[in-house]
């Protein structure tokens, strides 16, 4: 195993310090995001709001199950901040007509047309961070956003979720996509973890039995576009293959991504990796290693490329920040499980690359968007506009893997303590 500085590797003192530093300047970062209504800005460079940007509900239910995570941490202002996300989400972004939530409003404060399976995803994720804060209203919100995912969104005969509505939930278009089933999942987990109710966690793998099929019958790398019948589509945007939705080809970074909830489901559900679970495991392990080998050091430099073609060659070059965190989730993930120093070692790459290139240790939070020569640039990602899966990587390699961050944090159920007490 190649020598890496102990501020790097997993489980040692020295990286625990610095994910707690990192943690704590990334939630100084973000203070700046509430909107008078409550929408979140996205965030400038340097934490400032871009007001002439829209304000999308994606981002503000990232924002308020952050300064849930925050307040579990104890970060000053937490709650509040929290809070003002939360008057968003029940206020100027909630759909009274209708029901449901915008996907956002524009900077004069128009309403954004459609309803997005993606952000009412998130909208589950929040209110779920937000019970388990005892923020007020919280409950309230949960039941409302699950209620209306269920009407709208989930298709019990299909185990999977249709993706974008018509703003007055009158036309559903054909497209069906993996990205919300995705969020999906992670919601589901989020709400069973919270309400206790396990049909949530079951919907989960229904889901990820339908990705563990496709990507298994495509060499693991995993279809994202889909006809309405759930048909891949794997010529979807090769016209545009950097979208940053609907990219063509491959995505390594949702491969590792989904490996890491394949791996928290499976030890959720069965409460250990034996078993069924250790199936699950070899599932998750191979998504994790074919996007790893596909996407990291591609080009000879370090990063994980964006988008790759159903062969493996890079097609956008581009490292986006939440492959790379990611990455770091899923490898601290699987060492914790697996115990195969592979991982580790995978990790300790992946920190002293954040380290040394993608931070921005003058202005704050992580740059965005590299390109293949690791510059910084902002073609699809400028900014920072939120802070989601950077906090998440500072937190999920030292917590259970088995809960959902928030929950794990808020119980202080770290895999150090875990770890000693076996």
């Amino acid at each position: 195993m190649k020598e890496y500085s102990e501020k790097y590797r997993i489980d040692t003192e020295e990286n625990s310090s610095f994910l707690e530093e990192a943690q704590k300047d990334l939630l100084e970062f973000g203070h700046q995001f509430p909107s008078p209504g409550g929408s979140s800005y996205y965030l400038g460079d340097d934490g400032t709001p871009w007001k002439d940007r829209n304000r999308e509900t994606w981002i503000t239910s990232r924002m308020v199950h952050v300064y849930c995570l925050g307040l579990f941490l104890g970060h000053p202002g937490s709650g509040e901040l929290a809070d003002a996300g939360l008057k968003g989400l029940r206020g100027e972004l909630h759909d009274t007509e209708h029901g449901g939530w915008y996907a956002g409003l524009t900077a004069d404060g128009n309403i954004m047309p459609t309803k997005q399976c993606y952000a009412h995803a998130f909208v589950i994720l929040a209110a779920s961070s937000a019970l388990l804060a005892g923020r007020p209203g919280a409950k309230e919100l949960l039941d409302e956003a699950l209620a209306l995912y269920d009407l709208r969104f989930w298709n019990e005969e299909e185990g999977l979720s249709c993706d974008t509505w018509n703003t007055g939930f009158t036309v559903l278009d054909d497209y069906r996509g993996l990205n919300a089933n995705m969020h999906t999942v992670e919601a589901f987990l989020a709400a069973a973890d919270v309400t206790g109710d396990e049909k949530y966690r079951v919907r989960a793998g229904r889901i990820i039995d339908h990705v563990s099929g496709w990507a298994k019958r495509n060499q693991w790398r995993i279809p994202e576009h889909f006809t309405k019948e759930w048909i891949p589509d794997l010529e979807c945007n090769r016209e545009k293959p950097d979208d940053p939705f609907k990219p063509y080809g491959a995505t390594p970074g949702h491969g590792i991504e989904w490996a890491r909830l394949i791996v928290q489901w499976a030890l959720s559900t069965w409460g250990g990796p034996g078993g069924e679970a250790g199936r699950y495991l070899t599932i998750a392990e191979n998504l994790y290693n074919r996007a790893v080998q596909d996407a990291w050091k591609a080009d000879g430099a370090p990063g994980i490329v964006y988008t790759t073609d159903w062969d493996g060659k890079p097609v956008v070059h581009d490292r986006m920040h939440w492959t790379l965190a990611e990455a770091i989730n899923t490898s601290s993930v699987l060492y914790h499980v697996t115990g195969k120093k592979q991982y580790a070692e995978n990790y300790a790459e992946f920190m002293q690359y954040l380290d040394e290139t993608v931070i921005d240790h003058v202005n704050g939070s992580w740059f965005h968007q590299l390109d293949r020569e690791n510059r910084v640039i902002g073609t699809v990602w400028p900014g920072k506009s939120d802070l989601y899966h950077a906090l998440q990587a500072m937190l999920i390699p030292r917590y259970l893997p088995d809960l959902s961050i928030a929950a794990a944090v808020k119980e202080k159920k770290l895999w150090k303590q875990m770890e000693e007490s076996v």
